[in-house]
């Protein structure tokens, strides 16, 4: 699909889970995503934009994946016959035991949900175990998808093993490395070796569906010249299966985020402090010594399935605010004065890691690492449009690095602004951007307008002012 900066082209951003459908089982899915295309393709949108679609954890937050490779399962389509090992008879007893009215009713449930989903997905299993001495296209999938897809099945299994917790530091000692727990696994008895396997290869067989399915919603999409627009974070959850296996390229006592924001006027944490991801830095000397071979296999799973995609905080490869403490102590440190903060945490202050822009060297070496980073995702992206998420506190040198790399950045019309405090019109901008009036982290325009018209609210005369500012992009 041709996506040239020289065209522009409109459309629309939507999370998954909430493309809900008469006859979806609680959550959005691939099925309601063919919907939402066709409607899109008819009111002549040409994109399609949805939030990062890999497995989440107890959170739920897709920003907070327990692989950055593995896909979602809850969000898959399951109905007789897809995936083709899934019989009438099995989806319609699996179906019996769950109400479904009330599933289908309000927001998601997704512990409810999983349960349901998961019990689809082993009925498909079990037959497909069942009629496949032989499946050629699994195999070919497992051998293709073997430098993830392994760590990622056992560490999965690992999770059924800890009552489903992906917090693999709570985990018995035994079990809290990979090679550790490779070696406790040989311990076990031939029986427990076997059904430990058997549960790796159903987590093999259900990414398996999962990118067959999606590799059909793209197709669907090119027929409907609609682009798909997929999402990487910058970063990966301290709780996955990336971090499990591969703990030397990881710093896992420093927590990425963003300074300090006065903009988010409802959360007193991110005005004081920041925001606190809880993300482990990243080694890059480390993943330097093995080509970035992680790195590519992250991007070229998103190829497969998008046209396009965007790097959520592409700030991060230039440097990234680390905090030295996780995000499940933020309410402790809320109150603290900076005296108060560096006592509790040995001296060490929150700060922008590797190093700051406060020198010409240091925004240069930035820079320099930055574009190196950069130039190795879009090689491995080979012919598939990026978009860089550079909002927030911006260096002078970021937004021309990603032009001269051809990456396109985002802008937020309320907050582009001249020196003098003009609006930019939308007619001024450069052809290589991507415009929205809010991200995953504002809230959509029907709530700017609900704060907009409240006679008493916190946040009125700013919602107020960033319609206005909108209105003023759009000319």
């Amino acid at each position: 699909m041709n996506l040239s900066p020289e065209q522009k082209i409109a459309g629309v951003l939507t999370p998954l889970f909430a493309l809900r459908s008469e006859e979806d089982l609680g959550i959005g899915d691939l099925a309601g995503l063919r919907e939402f295309i066709d409607w899109a393709a008819g009111v002549g949108f040409k994109l399609v934009q949805l939030l990062p679609i890999n497995e989440t954890g107890g959170d739920n937050s897709p920003y907070n994946a327990i692989s950055a490779i593995a896909i979602e399962p809850a969000t898959l389509q399951l109905a007789p016959g897809a995936p083709e090992d899934l019989t009438q008879a099995d989806f319609y007893d699996v179906l019996a035991q769950f109400n479904l009215r009330k599933l289908r009713s309000g927001v998601v449930k997704y512990k409810q949900v999983r349960k349901l989903k998961r019990a689809l997905l082993e009925k498909a299993f079990a037959h497909f175990q069942a009629q496949a001495a032989d499946a050629p296209e699994f195999t070919k999938f497992c051998a293709k998808e073997k430098t993830w897809l392994d760590d990622y099945a056992f560490f999965r299994a690992l999770m059924e093993e800890n009552g489903g917790s992906e917090a693999w530091d709570h985990w018995p000692d035994e079990q809290q490395s990979l090679g550790a727990a490779r070696e406790w696994l040989q311990e076990q008895t031939a029986d427990a070796q076997e059904r430990f396997a058997q549960r790796e290869r159903f987590f093999r067989y259900v990414q398996w569906i999962a990118y067959g399915q999606w590799t059909v919603a793209k197709s669907y999409a090119d027929e409907r010249g609609v682009a798909l627009m997929g999402d990487i974070p910058f970063g990966v959850s301290y709780y996955s299966a990336d971090v499990f296996a591969r703990p030397e390229q990881f710093v896992l006592d420093w927590s990425g985020g963003a300074p300090p924001e006065p903009y988010f006027k409802d959360d007193e944490f991110t005005q004081k402090w920041g925001q606190n991801w809880g993300i482990p830095l990243y080694r890059w000397d480390m993943m330097r010594s093995t080509d970035f071979d992680w790195w590519r296999q992250r991007v070229r799973g998103v190829r497969r399935i998008f046209h396009v995609f965007r790097i959520d905080h592409v700030l991060g490869f230039y440097r990234i605010y680390a905090f030295p403490w996780r995000p499940q102590r933020n309410a402790e440190f809320l109150p603290f004065s900076e005296r108060e903060m560096l006592a509790h945490t040995g001296g060490r202050a929150p700060h922008f890691a590797p190093r700051d822009d406060s020198s010409d060297e240091n925004a240069q070496r930035n820079q320099r690492e930055g574009e190196e980073y950069l130039r190795m995702v879009l090689e491995a992206a080979d012919s598939t449009r990026l978009v860089g998420e550079d909002l927030g506190t911006v260096p002078q040198y970021v937004r021309p690095s990603l032009q001269s790399l051809g990456i396109a950045g985002f802008k937020i019309p309320q907050w582009e602004n001249t020196p003098d405090g003009r609006v930019i019109r939308g007619s001024e901008y450069e052809r290589l951007s991507v415009t929205t009036y809010a991200t995953h982290d504002h809230k959509p325009l029907r709530a700017m307008w609900e704060e907009a018209v409240e006679e008493e609210s916190a946040t009125r005369d700013q919602a107020r002012d960033d319609l206005n500012k909108v209105a003023q992009f759009a000319g």
